[in-house]
């Protein structure tokens, strides 16, 4: 029997003067407060009425009930019958009236309907609910029975087709998307809160806290609240209000009319102590702390309080400007903001994700040291995960309802309606920084406008309107598959940059396809789907369904990278090498161009929604993927980091204090051994908020073609033009026009001796040429001719050479495109190229003048482009793992050592803590690092630290696995 609820004044002065907002009832079905149930209104389905899951969608309670098998597993979500869930459906409530003291009004609120809503009470109508933003606040003081029970009613109308655009405000990826499978109902529900409060007869109404920042020293606060006096007689009271940290107080004086509504604003110039001296200001993740404040306001009539609201607030400012290329720029309190972020898609795609799971999920991304979200078409709509993104830093990105569709939603009024409720309740949160139109598209007319005035108007002009998400001073969109390392570095990364300029710039998306761990593989896959790659992958969107993620591409990738996998664990295995070496270098490829072109990039999607493939950092399970560790490490505020392109070191610092720092770079060759030619140091100061360059790792010492001049036959627009032959720089190449008899030649200057060319060809390669020597650079002789060139990186061994000029002289190309190059390398009689083993390692290091680590980075490189089958050959490592378990609060912290006790490298080690009880592993965690690599006896200590109800006995083990296991 449900316990007898009782509501007593909505706020109380204490002696101590604090005050205490007004108490809520949830009516959420969790709370305990009410029984819900959920039915077809029309009984033709055979669906039986069952208990439901509020908030959330109907499909998501006929999944908890049993009555469909779990949709996560296999193909289950595809042979569901959606004519089934395709349609309205009745939710009925019980709930026993609460006490309300004489005098006082009993409110009924819902946050949200999807998609539209008839909401009855004991058989009284109380209003339709029309978008899944539209609250709804119903005096049910009259309607109610005394000392009963109620029954609470609401009718949700279906979705129906077709959904984007067209069928906003809604959740426009509910029917399919190249990530998440169709719902079952396209997740019709109740699927925001549902609660009750009390007011006297003066209700406050969305009350507004507005920032300045002039400096850092100094912030103006405004608050603005509607007051709404309800009866019929006019009413005088005080508006009070209490900040904390601050000790702020004040009392204002207003009169009502009857009957009236009006807005109170209170400045500075109303309350002097609202001009705030030395500020706490709420700074992004890695730029300070992102502090907050409380405000608490109630409206009091002599001793009584009427109404009260808690909000809470970061004192920032928010900026906006373009540099002189037209590329947007974020500002946050006057200092540019480095954008490090990622796109949610949804945070689940059955609206599964609520109250402290917000509180995970974006915690992994402030571990990951993003500092800014994007709320996808706006498909994330609760207030924790807002909280969230304020309590850690990271700003948001926030979209309206609208995909690149030609077509306006049917009722334009309900999606106006609903924007505007969107702004009119997340305006408060520090963490908001852009309002955006539409997905990569503009909005129709004549939303744009209306759009930019809501956010003009109900946002004050505080945050920017952004009407497209890829163009208008971003860079587009794109791509989503993997691309070498080098891609990312080479000049303007670009090839959908017919929506925004060809630049670095500021990229709202760009991702790959994320393979999961074979632990997460096999709790979604059947095992008869485990290998050879199926149709049922393609279920999980590694497959045509995804063709955007290139999931063929990353498949030859994963085998031409690391060797032909020999089954699914060995698959999955290597993919986490491939996820985290392209992940890191989308980063750091943008980050090599900070400020000089590059202001922002967000992944495509930085969190998983659905048991998928493609397009994720940590997966579905919170196991963190190869990416994870990836993103992580090139994401942090001070960061050291190589250039797969050009070979240059560079420090990176987005954070707000300058650095005196100590930069040391190492390599080693595949079994761990010191190659001392190669070692580099450098003192160096690192301004705030900017890049570094450091040195060079010249991995081509004694090539006499290194940046000579390059003449030849055609350039296409394919390339970087000829001079990229000789540039050092991998990523840039020359591409000859289409055609057979094209040429290309380095000047050395004067004639020299050499023994040794190395041709780095491009997938477009000749398959049939001559190598040509002169000393005028006129009359030509031959010194080599294939017939069958086999492309990739050639030596060719001359023996001793004398030449001023060398030629590439093409016979016959390999494909329909021209020649292309990335380098030609020359070298001396006495200097061929130097011999690194076929895989190497290099180790940056980044240290303060004390000693201490302040970034430290590791990369394996491939004499031959992307090969790097040679760690197949490592010899099996040895590893001793040491562990302890502690807490720390409600938290608990295992530390492992890992020890390389064997000869060889431990090359990729992943550490992964185990349940004794059943087990599972221990996720969701924070850890500094997994995928680590350690030389002959070394050893390294990592902390998981993990809500201590993940392991409840204190029983477990600890297991780490290198890549040469």
């Amino acid at each position: 029997m449900m316990k007898r609820l009782h509501l007593l004044l909505a706020l109380t002065i204490f002696a101590t003067g604090t005050l205490c907002a007004q108490p809520r009832i949830a009516l959420d079905s969790r709370s305990g407060h009410i029984r819900w149930e959920v039915r077809p209104v029309a009984d033709t389905t055979g669906l039986p009425a069952v208990e439901a899951i509020v908030p959330g969608c109907v499909f998501a309670s006929y999944v908890a009930a049993g009555v469909e098998e779990d949709p996560n597993f296999g193909d289950n979500a595809y042979r569901v019958e959606k004519s089934r869930y395709d349609r309205d459906f009745l939710y009925t409530g019980r709930f026993k009236t609460p006490t309300v003291e004489p005098g006082r009004t009993l409110w009924l609120h819902f946050e949200g309907v999807n998609r539209k809503g008839t909401v009855r009470l004991n058989g009284h109508t109380l209003g339709h609910l029309d978008g899944f933003m539209q609250r709804g606040d119903y005096d049910i003081t009259d309607l109610v029975q005394p000392g009963g029970e109620n029954r609470l009613e609401v009718e949700v109308e279906w979705v129906g087709f077709p959904v984007p655009n067209l069928r906003s405000p809604t959740y426009i990826s509910s029917a399919g998307w190249d990530w998440m499978p169709y719902v079952p109902g396209l997740l019709s529900g109740i699927t925001d809160d549902v609660y009750l409060t009390t007011t006297g007869d003066v209700r406050l109404i969305d009350p507004w806290i507005r920032t300045k920042v002039p400096d850092r020293e100094h912030a103006r606060i405004e608050i603005l609240a509607e007051l709404e006096n309800r009866s019929s007689e006019p009413l005088e009271g005080t508006l009070e209000g209490e900040i904390t940290p601050g000790g702020i107080h004040f009392s204002y004086p207003v009169r009502l009319g009857a009957g009236e509504s009006r807005t109170v604003r209170l400045s500075e110039r109303e309350v002097a102590a609202l001009a705030v001296e030395h500020p706490r200001l709420w700074w992004p993740n890695g730029m300070g702390d992102p502090d907050l404040y409380t405000c608490r306001l109630a409206f009091n009539t002599g001793t009584d309080t009427s109404d009260s609201r808690e909000i809470t607030f970061g004192i920032r400012e928010y900026g906006y400007e373009y540099d002189d290329a037209g590329i947007f720029r974020l500002k946050i309190n006057g200092e540019k903001v480095y954008v490090k972020g990622g796109n949610w898609g949804m945070s689940e795609w059955l609206l599964r994700c609520r109250g402290e799971e917000y509180d995970t999920r974006v915690a992994l991304h402030r571990h990951m040291h993003f500092n800014m979200i994007r709320n996808w078409i706006g498909s994330t709509t609760d207030e924790e995960f807002y909280d969230a993104c304020d309590r850690y830093g990271i700003m948001v990105w926030d979209d309206f309802w609208l995909n690149s569709h030609p077509n306006l939603p049917q009722d334009l009024e309900a999606f106006q309606r609903n924007a505007v409720e969107k702004i009119k309740r997340l305006r408060n949160h520090a963490s908001i920084a852009v309002w955006c139109g539409d997905n990569e598209g503009v909005p129709l007319a004549p939303l744009d406008d209306w759009l930019r005035g809501d956010v003009a108007h109900y946002d004050g002009g505080d945050r920017h309107y952004q009407s497209i998400s890829n163009a208008r001073g971003l860079s587009g969109s794109g791509p989503w598959a993997n691309m070498h390392p080098s891609w990312y570095f080479t000049a303007c990364p670009m090839p959908y940059g017919y929506k925004g300029r060809p630049a670095w710039g500021f990229r709202t998306e760009i991702g790959t396809a994320v393979f999961t761990t074979f632990e997460s593989f096999r709790r979604f896959m059947p095992e008869e789907a485990w290998w050879p790659r199926n149709e049922m992958w393609d279920k999980r969107f590694f497959g045509k369904s995804a063709a955007n993620a290139a999931p063929d591409k990353y498949f030859e990738t994963v085998a031409g990278n690391y060797g032909e996998p020999t089954g699914i664990e060995d698959f999955c295995r290597k993919a986490q090498l491939l996820n985290l070496e392209s992940n890191k270098a989308m980063y750091e490829g943008w980050q090599h161009h900070l400020w000089e072109d590059a202001t922002g990039i967000m992944t495509w999607m930085s969190q998983s929604a659905y048991p998928s493939l493609v397009w994720q950092t940590y997966d579905y399970y919170f196991d963190p993927t190869g990416a994870y560790w990836g993103v992580r490490k090139a994401c942090e505020p001070v960061h050291i980091q190589w250039s797969h392109a050009d070979n240059t070191v560079k420090a990176i610092n987005t954070s707000r204090e300058a650095v005196d720092a100590v930069a040391t770079a190492r390599v080693y060759d595949l079994d761990g051994r010191l190659l001392p030619q190669f070692t580099q140091q450098l003192h160096v100061s690192l301004e705030p908020n900017a890049a570094r360059y450091l040195f060079d790792l010249n991995f081509s010492q004694g090539n006499l073609a290194r940046n000579r001049p390059v003449r030849a036959s055609s350039s296409s627009r394919d390339g970087a033009g000829a001079q990229a032959l000789t540039d050092g720089n991998e990523a840039s190449r020359w591409s000859s026009e289409y055609r057979d008899d094209e040429w290309i030649e380095v000047d050395l200057g004067a004639v020299r001796e050499f023994s040794e060319v190395v041709l780095r060809w491009e997938d477009a390669h000749a398959a049939a040429y001559r190598l040509q020597l002169s000393d005028d650079g006129t009359a030509w002789r031959d010194v080599y001719e294939t017939q069958q060139a086999p492309g990739g990186e050639e030596i060719l061994q001359l023996g001793m050479q004398q030449a001023r000029y060398i030629r590439m002289q093409g016979i016959r190309r390999a494909t329909q495109w021209g020649y292309s190059l990335y380098e030609m390398e020359v070298y001396r009689h006495d200097a061929t190229a130097p011999r690194l083993s076929p895989v190497h390692f290099i180790r940056l290091e980044l240290s303060d003048r004390d000693g201490k680590p302040l970034s430290e980075n590791f990369y394996w490189r491939a004499t031959r482009r992307g090969d790097y089958t040679a760690l197949n050959t490592l010899a099996p490592a040895r590893l001793q793992v040491r562990s302890k378990l502690t807490a720390e609060g409600a938290r608990k912290v295992i530390r492992t050592t890992v020890r390389n006790t064997g000869r060889s490298v431990a090359f990729a080690i992943h550490v992964q803590p185990y349940r004794l009880s059943d087990g599972e592993r221990i996720l969701p965690y924070e850890a500094e690092d997994n995928y680590f690599t350690l030389l002959p006896g070394e050893s390294r200590t990592i902390a998981f630290r993990f809500d201590g109800n993940l392991l409840p006995d204190d029983r477990y083990e600890v297991r780490a696995e290198a890549y040469n296991r």
